[in-house]
């Protein structure tokens, strides 16, 4: 099922058939020193249907040579959201600046159907083999 998104502003674009992600642009100059965060604007609205979500993702290219990634990834855009979509991105070079252009692009829209649990409260959970185990619980290694 391919979901019909209602764009206002600059239209997302797939750079290649198959692409999960959709670039989106920057719709104003930013400039990030080392260790800065700012909010980017991209002058982009959107309409998703009921029953999808869009996900803002980094670019990885962006994070590779630049080193630039987003604090919140992905940043969630619900279908009920109507506003403009804001890029919140951050400089982790130690050294260099980085400076973003109108029309750069610097994040992907991705663009997923939604499930929505039923929360049941209960006392107890039921046991599995790796139980309450996480955050580096099994090791860094493969033995």
């Amino acid at each position: 099922m391919t979901p019909e998104v209602l764009v206002v502003g600059p239209t997302p674009t797939y750079a290649h058939p198959g692409d999960a992600g959709a670039d989106i642009t920057a719709s104003e100059s930013v400039t990030l020193a080392p260790g800065e965060r700012a909010l980017v604007r991209t002058g982009l609205s959107i309409a998703i249907p009921n029953g999808f979500v869009a996900y803002v993702m980094p670019r990885s290219g962006l994070a590779l040579k630049h080193g630039i990634s987003l604090v919140n990834a992905p940043g969630t855009i619900d279908a009920g959201y109507r506003g403009e979509i804001g890029v919140i991105m951050l400089n982790t070079d130690r050294e260099n600046t980085f400076h973003i252009e109108p029309g750069d692009r610097i994040a992907q829209l991705v663009i997923q159907p939604v499930v929505q649990a039923t929360f049941v409260p209960v006392a107890d959970l039921p046991g599995t083999h790796r139980g309450s185990g996480g955050f580096g619980s099994t090791g860094v290694r493969k033995d």
